[in-house]
Parts: C-alpha cells; sequence; structure tokens
C-alpha cells in the first residue's frame, strides 16, 4: 500500500497499540488502573535538570514520563552525535521512564519561503533525533498570524507544511504533535488546520489555554479535535484555580484517552522553590485522585 493512502483508523490503531504495549512493559501495575498516562514536560521545573538528574527526579516522584523541550538542561538536542544518542537511549532504556517525544519549537506561519523552509527542515532534524534517542514524536507549533496576510492562507500553509511533516516523520516511526498555541490556540482555528493537515500522522496536543474555556465553552471546543487527538496532551499545575481540569480530565476519560497527559508546569512558589520533586509529587498524586473520581 502506497504510504499515503494508509487508513487514518488502522494507523492510529496500530500506533496506540505500539505505544501502550511499551507503556505496559514497563509500568504494568500503573496501566492497569487508568488508561490516560501522567508525565511531564521540562519546561520550568526541569529546566535545569541535566539528563541523570532529570531521570532520577522522576523516578523519585514516580513520574513516569517525559517530553524534552529543546534548549533545556538535559542537552538533547539534534547536535548530539551518534554516540551520544545512543547513550541518551540506553539511559531511558535502563531506567523506568519512558521517553515520550521532543519538544521543538518549530513553527510554520512565516510568510517568508526561506524562514518557512528552514522550520520545516529543522523539524525533520528533530523527528530524527526523537527516532534515534528512542522518543516516539516531536511537538511543534502552528503559530501566529501577520498583517497583510489572510488568515486563511496561513492556515492553509501550515496545514500544508504539517502533511509534508506527517509523511516524512511516519517514515522514523515518529508522530507530529501540532501544540493548540499562539495566536493559532483557538480551538475552531486548530480544527480549520487540522482540515488541511489530514495525513494521519499530524496530531494535536492539547494545551489547556485560556482559549479552550472562550466561544460555547471548553466541552464545545473539545469535541471540536477530540478525534484529533496525539499521544499527549499538556496541562498546567492540576489545582490551577482558573482553568477547570477536573472536568478536562473527565472528557478525556469520555473519550478514553490512553495517551499521556504531561505537567508543563510553570509556577514558583516557595514550595516549589524548596522542592520541586516534592511539588511534582503532589501534582502526580492530584491526577491520580483527579483521573479515578
Amino acid at each position: 500500500m502506497p504510504r499515503n493512502s494508509l487508513n487514518r483508523r488502522d494507523f492510529l490503531a496500530s500506533t496506540c497499540a505500539a505505544t501502550l504495549a511499551g507503556v505496559c512493559s514497563k509500568h504494568s501495575a500503573y496501566a492497569a488502573e487508568s488508561k490516560m498516562r501522567f508525565g511531564m514536560v521540562t519546561y520550568q521545573w526541569g529546566k535545569d535538570w541535566d539528563l541523570p538528574t532529570l531521570l532520577a527526579n522522576l523516578e523519585k516522584a514516580k513520574v513516569f514520563g517525559v517530553e524534552l523541550r529543546t534548549t533545556h538542561a538535559h542537552g538533547v538536542e539534534p547536535t548530539l552525535n551518534d554516540q551520544q544518542r545512543r547513550e541518551v537511549k540506553k539511559r531511558f532504556e535502563d531506567s523506568p521512564i519512558t521517553l515520550v517525544g521532543i519538544g521543538s519549537n518549530e513553527n510554520f506561519d512565516s510568510p517568508d519561503p526561506e524562514t518557512l523552509k528552514k522550520s520545516i527542515e529543522a523539524s525533520k532534524a528533530f523527528v530524527i533525533l526523537s527516532r534515534d534517542v528512542g522518543g516516539s514524536g516531536v511537538k511543534v507549533k502552528p503559530n501566529s498570524f501577520h498583517v497583510g496576510v489572510p488568515h486563511e492562507k496561513t492556515i492553509e500553509q501550515i496545514g500544508k507544511s504539517l502533511n509534508q511533516l506527517g509523511t516524512f516523520a511516519q517514515d522514523y516511526g515518529q508522530q507530529i504533535r501540532l501544540e493548540v498555541h499562539g495566536e493559532c490556540a483557538e480551538l475552531p482555528t486548530m480544527k480549520a488546520i487540522m482540515d488541511v493537515a489530514d495525513h494521519p500522522n499530524v496530531r494535536i496536543c492539547w494545551n489547556s489555554n485560556r482559549q479552550d474555556l472562550e466561544g460555547q465553552g471548553l466541552e464545545y471546543n473539545f469535541n471540536l479535535v477530540k478525534d484529533l487527538f496525539g499521544s499527549t496532551a499538556h496541562v498546567r499545575e492540576l489545582d490551577t484555580a482558573d482553568y477547570p481540569f477536573q472536568k478536562l480530565l473527565d472528557l478525556f476519560k469520555g473519550i478514553q484517552y490512553s495517551g499521556w497527559i504531561l505537567l508543563e508546569a510553570s509556577s514558583n512558589t516557595p514550595e516549589v522553590r524548596k522542592d520541586r520533586v516534592q511539588a511534582l509529587i503532589r501534582q502526580r498524586e492530584l491526577f491520580e485522585k483527579m483521573a479515578a473520581g
């Protein structure tokens, strides 16, 4: 079968089965409790942890998955040579932590063709890196609109760029995860992008933004894209007062979501400054309580 004729349902079924098999082999007891998994993004709480420290702290917190955001102290970047990539992969294989993927900072909105080309090529480098170190996908962003450029043109450009990446990443066993981000963060806009980006290997990464609550509200916006989710979703601290995280997790449970709920924490309270690992444990315990509720 030509790769572009891959059936969306068959592709997603095989991807989910492979992902869950890998997760269950490491965390069989935890996997039996919930289809959703709790992990973290090295956004703020983990940005200054080198890789050995990161793995040790995640194991201590019993947080068994991580998305490695580019530019952080873990140092997992496209500049790594082959030997260094093998070493990163082995570190994860020797730990109970799953490398969920790489969080790039690439986006595809620029009206400048050369800038757009560089972003696509940089994203391809992250795809290869993720494959080499044992990840399963790469997070990218849509991201902005530009003066004098019709929104519809930017949406089409982003969607076509994602289709190109989806085809490329499929050959490396990687998923392209489009974070709901920037000026494109309204869910109707994301849905419009995904109407163009119809490659089955391009999926949405929910990002828990204030825009989720706008328009007709959280449930309506969630339902717009619920059939387009990939293996990752981002949340902020689950006890954040201005976002209904219990309702969000209930919605994910309602569709039997089996991916990773990744904490992209940013608070810097005295509690966090004193002990980030303990703060991470608290968030994991909150997740377990809310996921079981």
